[in-house]
């Protein structure tokens, strides 16, 4: 029973360590794409910042939880996981395109902003979520 337990726990670190490098690796090229810097603006107390920054983080863990969920191997999560990054970084630049001026609203502090953006993606993460099988 023991050995069951931890090759279980093997599994599960493996599974939740690959799940964070994605997140990590996702949260980097989101930041490096945006016009401004999230960070520095949360630090300064931006709200508009924060609530984007959240929904592109929860946006993009919706679709890796579930890729976790039904992956039988680390190769076929991972697979699951660059795609989800893929399409929440094409949901990012959707956005910039229906609203234009996203690069000075969100360093603005304009909360509508962040909340359109966070609010799209959540919805395409769930979408995107959702297609995994």
């Amino acid at each position: 029973m023991f050995d069951i337990v931890i090759n279980n726990l093997l599994g599960f670190i493996s599974f939740f360590a690959v799940a964070i490098a994605i997140l990590t690796v996702f949260l980097t090229v989101y930041a490096f794409i945006t016009p401004y810097n999230e960070l520095a603006l949360i630090r300064q107390g931006n709200v508009a910042a924060a609530t984007s920054l959240a929904g592109a983080l929860l946006g993009i863990a919706l679709p890796v939880a579930v890729a976790v969920a039904v992956s039988h191997n680390l190769l076929s999560m991972l697979g699951w996981g660059i795609l989800a990054c893929i399409i929440q970084l094409c949901a990012f630049v959707a956005a910039r395109v229906i609203l234009p001026h996203l690069a000075e609203d969100i360093p603005q502090g304009r909360l509508a902003a962040g909340i359109f953006l966070a609010a799209l993606s959540v919805g395409v993460g769930i979408i995107n979520a959702g297609c995994i099988v």
